[in-house]
């Protein structure tokens, strides 16, 4: 879809147009001006009860070729960012069941609570293209587009400078969450971390300002990322670390923020076999690196002004004659021991190597995602992603993006407490911290390998992907880590 803003006369526009009517039966400027060339066609359907501006209430007027849809708005300066999204779609779709090739959406006079201009407009178009998402690159019948609507004009009266600005945003940030989506969502026979990594070298191919490294297990094992290791060796396919350096500071020896993912490209256990019933969507316990991947895009697309390195922390856990055991004792590259008290906590083991690898980096800060644990889920639920992290302004800027772009997210307690539930009689720490809390205990365990810098935790379980007839990922948590970044420039 393209998009643009302009300040037009929508008296004399030919295009349709999408406009907004309130609770009380009051019509926004835009509407007033459409009412009078359309000699009060639009007061006398208010009058004759067609549409009273009820929340989520349509109703077309067909002018010649030019059609006008009324969106009911609810109450004025009232409605919520959750009720904009869903009146965008609703009319979005309406309008690609007409003949539109191009619309004109007024609905820029809708004030949501607490945003203004450059979030309305945002907010519109990451919607229609989430909603715009299709994933057949499997189907031998490829699904059909049945809309000839390819672009959206975004009316406005002033300011225009700050509404491409958010169209510049918007289309980054959906290209963002498009490759994280496409890549979560592909099947694990052939997303797999070779594949991961093959997908980062062909971004810094692309895009010049970012280089690829692949550390595989022969340098793994040089290095002593003993736990990495360890998760991966009951698979035939074998661990990938992709970094992905973006380097475009203004100052080259600027420390850089650093995003690690965590990679499992199938979660089956390991020995601690997960149930056969909706084991297949094991596949998206990589989507904390899909979204690092789709991060990376909007960066590139954005050129933002920043040092950042990417990690995709591939790997995959199966159970095999040569898989780790439960009681197996493991020794994590930065020297602490960990005694495994289950195959399927193989997550945190993956990232406590991966995050101590990163401190060659020196970074600014360090923020991991990871669908980590299923406690984060009975937690949060499926709406927010839960946060953790001992750096209180980290967590207040994370939380401030989270915020911001509307991609929900939720600090949980780290206290020193809950490192009591991860003691072990015979190693250093235990990958496990029992079944209370166990989404901090978590968070504690991944603590313990991240002394030498600001870090954050956010456990993407509930939000990264969703079940039943919509089921697919979400590309959650990009919005919120592309506003982070941009928080650090604007």
């Amino acid at each position: 879809m393209n998009y643009s803003a302009q300040s037009i006369s929508l008296e004399q526009a030919q295009e349709s147009i999408i406009l907004a009517i309130f609770e009380d039966n009051s019509l926004p400027l835009s509407a007033k001006k459409i009412d009078k060339k359309l000699n009060d066609q639009i007061t006398d359907a208010i009058k004759n009860g067609e549409i009273s501006g009820k929340l989520g209430q349509i109703l077309i007027l067909r002018n010649c070729t030019q059609r006008i849809i009324l969106v009911g708005a609810g109450k004025q300066n009232e409605i919520t960012e959750r009720q904009y999204k869903q009146l965008i779609a609703k009319a979005i779709q309406i309008a690609k069941e007409t003949i539109a090739t191009t619309i004109i959406n007024a609905l820029t006079d809708i004030q949501i609570k607490d945003r203004d201009l450059y979030w309305n407009i945002r907010f519109a178009i990451e919607t229609i293209e989430a909603n715009e998402y299709i994933f057949d690159q499997f189907k031998s019948k490829k699904v059909e587009k049945n809309s000839n609507l390819s672009e959206i004009i975004f009316y406005v009266e002033n300011n225009t400078e700050k509404a491409q600005q958010a169209i510049q945003h918007a289309t980054a940030i959906a290209l963002g969450v498009k490759m994280a989506r496409d890549i979560a969502n592909c099947p694990p026979n052939i997303c797999n971390p070779v594949y991961l990594a093959n997908q980062a070298k062909r971004l810094s191919q692309r895009v010049p300002l970012i280089k690829t490294k692949i550390v595989g297990e022969k340098e793994m094992a040089e290095l002593g990322m003993g736990a990495y290791l360890a998760v991966s060796q009951g698979s035939e396919n074998e661990a990938q670390l992709s970094i992905m350096e973006y380097r475009n500071h203004p100052n080259p020896n600027a420390k850089p923020i650093v995003l690690v993912g965590k990679g499992l490209t199938f979660d089956a256990g390991g020995i601690s076999l997960k149930p056969a019933a909706d084991m297949d969507e094991m596949k998206y316990d990589m989507c904390g690196a899909a979204s690092i991947f789709g991060v990376m895009h909007a960066v590139a697309e954005l050129k933002l002004p920043l040092n950042i390195i990417g990690v995709m922390a591939g790997c995959e856990n199966l159970p095999d004659g040569k898989a780790y055991r439960p009681g197996d004792i493991l020794t994590t590259m930065s020297g602490l021991t960990v005694e495994v008290l289950n195959t399927d906590a193989e997550g945190r083991l993956v990232l406590c190597d991966t995050l101590t690898y990163v401190e060659r980096f020196e970074p600014e800060y360090v923020i991991d995602i990871a669908t980590l644990t299923g406690a984060c889920v009975v937690a949060l639920g499926q709406h927010n992603s839960g946060l953790i992290s001992p750096h209180d302004d980290l967590a207040h800027n994370i939380e401030q993006a989270a915020q911001q772009s509307s991609d929900k997210a939720w600090r949980l307690p780290l206290t020193e407490e809950y490192q009591e539930q991860l003691k072990s009689p015979f190693a250093d720490l235990a990958n496990l911290g029992g079944r209370w809390g166990g989404a901090i205990t978590a968070g504690a365990f991944l603590s313990n390998f991240t002394k030498k810098y600001p870090w954050a935790h956010l456990d993407i379980a509930g939000t990264a992907w969703l079940q039943g007839a919509n089921k697919g990922a979400t590309g959650r948590p990009v919005s919120l880590l592309v506003q982070f970044l941009l928080n650090q420039v604007i």
